[in-house]
């Protein structure tokens, strides 16, 4: 076989992979669908009422959501404020008022990676202003029928969602709602503790809102040169 033949038959495609990137793309795509697969069963189980399904699909979530961001180069305090939102989300699967403060206290922790990831990028100082008095009213109106033991601590965590929430928005629309979201996911769980008139399938919302959350957050985040080497950040779209 001459060699001017050998240049006319096309390489297969396994010759032509990009070895430990295409291996990289692969398991992010096997974790997004997984993430989705664990979402659609999660939140499908609280519409039908099947406490097992969510007890078995959300411990799932995070981290398949981990997975996912760290093939694409995910910063480690991105990874770290994941991590603590699953434990926040493991605590909250006991229905219990230590758990409910455990579960409240690794979410702060996680809104702390978030906010040091966000920077110091300049957000809307109009938007910031409407934060603030979202959180002063939700919190005065909340207040009286909250737990006499809960009213500090659960000020106090409103207090770092509303900052993270709001700083969220430097990084642009997607980070922006996502952080949003968190703050209105959180919020649903306050006016259930404080007894409040609920929505039909409370859980069904507080989930559906803190997925859409955390998703929004992990892929709108810088990526981990932009995060520690300066640079613009940019949304990252699923592939």
């Amino acid at each position: 076989m001459s060699a001017a033949g050998s240049t006319d038959r096309p390489a297969p495609s396994w010759a032509t992979a990009q070895g430990p990137a295409a291996g990289r793309d692969r398991l992010g795509r096997a974790a997004l669908v997984g993430f989705a697969a664990a979402t659609a069963v999660d939140l499908g189980s609280l519409l039908a009422d099947w406490h097992l399904g969510h007890v078995i699909a959300k411990p799932l979530l995070m981290p398949l959501l981990v997975a996912y961001v760290v093939t694409r180069g995910a910063p480690r305090l991105l990874v770290a404020a994941l991590l603590f939102g699953w434990g926040g989300d493991l605590a909250l699967l006991f229905d219990a008022e230590p758990a409910f403060l455990v579960g409240m206290g690794s979410f702060a922790v996680g809104h702390v990676c978030y906010l040091v990831l966000f920077g110091k990028r300049a957000a809307n100082p109009l938007l910031g202003g409407a934060y603030a008095l979202a959180l002063v009213g939700t919190v005065a109106m909340l207040w009286a029928d909250l737990p006499a033991d809960l009213r500090v601590p659960v000020a106090g965590y409103s207090l770092l969602l509303t900052a993270m929430a709001y700083r969220s928005s430097a990084l642009g629309p997607r980070a922006g709602i996502g952080g949003a979201l968190f703050l209105l996911s959180d919020t649903l769980i306050a006016t259930g503790v404080a007894e409040w008139p609920q929505l039909p399938r409370p859980d069904f919302w507080i989930m559906a809102t803190y997925i859409a959350a955390q998703y929004l957050l992990a892929t709108g985040a810088p990526s981990r040169e932009e995060a520690y080497g300066g640079g613009a950040p940019q949304g990252h779209s699923p592939d």
